[in-house]
């Protein structure tokens, strides 16, 4: 089997970035020519995107209930480009307050902040989810006692 009827096989399931497809490629004991090859002409053919990857990976993420800071580095650790990352970000940058408040409401729904501990622990859950530590506390303090 050539490396680009396994990349073939792979993308047939869901998308990779050309990061992925390569890693896994490696993995199987390809060629690096190969592989570079493989990739190239899986680019050229549009079964490879990393914009497509991007958008999906997003989508995927933010209803799963996650935040664009933890977004960004996921993708990034799957060696999608930031100049990439940041624009798919700035595409949807409208929804991340509404995703922010359902995440909060779902998880203490309309429970006020009892102490300082317990704002603690709020703010440490939505900074987990990945959402910007300003519009945390904006949230945050809208709910205190």
């Amino acid at each position: 089997m050539s490396a680009k009827s396994v990349a073939v096989k792979l993308l047939s399931r869901r998308e990779h970035s050309a990061f992925e497809i390569r890693d896994k490629l490696q993995k199987r004991d390809f060629e690096e020519e190969e592989i570079a090859q493989a990739i190239c002409e899986l680019e050229q053919g549009g079964w490879l995107s990393d914009e497509r990857y991007t958008e999906a990976y997003i989508r995927m993420r933010q209803q799963k209930g996650f935040g664009p800071l933890r977004i960004a580095i996921e993708l990034n650790e799957r060696g999608v480009d930031e100049r990439i990352i940041d624009t798919y970000l700035q595409d949807v940058e409208d929804s991340w307050q509404q995703i922010l408040e359902q995440q909060y409401l779902k998880k203490y729904k309309n429970r006020p902040v009892e102490d300082y501990s317990d704002k603690a622990k709020r703010i440490r859950f939505l900074q987990y989810r990945g959402f910007h530590l300003d519009a945390i506390y904006q949230l945050v303090d809208k709910t205190i006692i």
